[in-house]
């Protein structure tokens, strides 16, 4: 990838920040970040800048990965949407994919998202394409 990656993370934990931009530093990319953990802070940042991703946890005390994914997708942008979540039922994670989310990994087994945010795989087609195979794996 040429350039920097801009990543805008729907995080409450700084920490949990700080674990994604170091997974992606560790794969070879050069993120650069931006925390928001509200409605309000989502939209200013989706509204002040342009980015190449967004990867939000599943739960949030203000809000969730389904309102984050809801709110990104009302701007009209075709933001690639990855859900880092420590939890997250299969159900919940078919309705996220259905609803936009482009993956999602638990943060116990970080090492797939560095494949998961490849130029290769951010908005392709192939992503694309790929969608209804994996939801069907995940509701077998």
């Amino acid at each position: 990838m040429t350039g920097p990656l801009r990543v805008l993370i729907v995080e409450d934990s700084e920490d949990d920040t700080l674990l994604i931009v170091r997974e992606l530093r560790k794969g070879g990319l050069t993120p650069e970040h931006r925390r928001v953990d509200s409605p309000a802070t989502l939209q200013a940042a989706l509204d002040e800048a342009a980015w190449d991703i967004v990867i939000t946890d599943h739960k949030l005390p203000e809000f969730g990965s389904e309102a984050a994914i809801r709110q990104v997708k009302e701007t009209g942008r075709d933001l690639p949407i990855i859900i880092v979540s420590g939890s997250i039922g299969e159900e919940v994670a078919v309705a996220a994919m259905k609803s936009g989310a482009h993956d999602y990994i638990m943060k116990g087994n970080m090492s797939r998202l560095v494949p998961a945010v490849t130029p290769g795989e951010l908005g392709t087609p192939s992503v694309a394409a790929e969608l209804p195979a994996a939801t069907s794996r995940l509701s077998t």
